[in-house]
């Protein structure tokens, strides 16, 4: 029996075709908006963030606001109290990193419908700097009431979030990346508030979101050549957190690494940790920013500066093995 999960992955997911996880923006937009009360709203970024898609098919039920995403964030509140369904989308570094406030009051204290796309999360942004590194999305907002926070591996999950979160009635942010990465998971109905487990392992349990997925399997495939089998889950809701398959997984192996590209501080790593503290304390390594802001580059040479490329994982791994 395979150790890699043929319900969540493509049976190619090692050589699958690259496409940016933002990318499924559009496209689940496009088809959700069928129902006449979804409308989108943009903050002068609709190209980028892949709402542009929405715009072309329903231009009556698309708002370009501008550079305003504090205004965005109370037009959006004020359109789901009518009961339209708004996807408000700007870079994390600015939604939610500028309008926080509006946010948290307009939004997740009301319990306005309105569903947050942030694109251009963490470091992967690259050559954009760290001005437009979203770094800090993830803390803001899984520290709000009444949040929901997702963060797809690709752009096929990516898809199928967006559904997801058109039909769940309360505040959503959704965690979109740049680059072209594999695209390697199956269509499938994605439940929120449940995490994939992509890979059963023994030996250590392998927490990953966004980006970090697909290489946190590459790597449980070279360290299963050398006897050591990782389990990988897909932290794809960081809140509300799967505590009964993280727990398991925790029992199982009793060594936990997480890796996001994201400041560890209030991160996927910190809800984590967290919850194994309180209920099944085990040794936890936690990857990711550590307390930097980003740096412009290539996305692949900024990820091997922060230790979040594949080679630096799989070290972590091998040296926290054997500490």
């Amino acid at each position: 029996m395979s150790k890699y999960s043929d319900k969540y992955l493509i049976s190619e997911w090692r050589t699958a075709p690259k496409r940016a996880i933002r990318d499924g923006v559009g496209e689940a937009l496009v088809k959700i908006g069928e129902d006449e009360r979804v409308v989108v709203l943009s903050a002068d970024l609709a190209g980028s963030t892949r709402v542009d898609k929405f715009a072309e098919t329903f231009p009556d039920r698309f708002f370009e606001l501008g550079v305003a995403e504090q205004n965005m964030a109370g037009v959006a509140a004020g359109v789901a109290f009518t009961g339209l369904i708004p996807f408000m989308a700007s870079y994390a570094a600015f939604s939610p990193g500028r309008n926080w406030e509006q946010i948290r009051i307009s939004i997740a204290l009301s319990k306005a419908n309105v569903k947050i796309i942030g694109s251009h999360g963490g470091v992967a942004t690259g050559k954009n700097g760290p001005s437009h590194q979203g770094t800090e999305d993830i803390t803001l907002t899984r520290v709000l009431p009444n949040m929901t926070v997702l963060t797809p591996a690709d752009a096929t999950q990516c898809q199928t979030m967006i559904e997801a979160a058109y039909k769940l009635v309360g505040p959503v942010y959704i965690r979109t990346a740049r680059p072209e990465t594999p695209n390697f998971t199956k269509k499938y109905d994605f439940e929120i508030g449940k995490i994939e487990k992509y890979r059963e392992g023994r030996d250590v349990t392998i927490c990953a979101s966004g980006i970090p997925v697909w290489e946190s399997l590459m790597v449980a495939d070279e360290l299963a050549k050398e006897g050591v089998e990782c389990e990988v889950l897909n932290i794809s809701t960081i809140k509300p957190l799967d505590r009964e398959t993280i727990i398991e997984s925790a029992r199982k192996t009793n060594k936990v690494i997480t890796i996001e590209d994201h400041q560890i501080a209030g991160g996927m790593g910190s809800a984590i940790a967290e919850l194994l503290g309180e209920e099944y304390p085990v040794p936890i390594k936690r990857m990711g920013i550590t307390d930097k802001f980003g740096l412009s580059g290539e996305w692949e040479e900024v990820y091997k500066w922060f230790g979040l490329d594949r080679v630096s994982l799989k070290k972590a791994v091998v040296d926290y093995l054997h500490e």
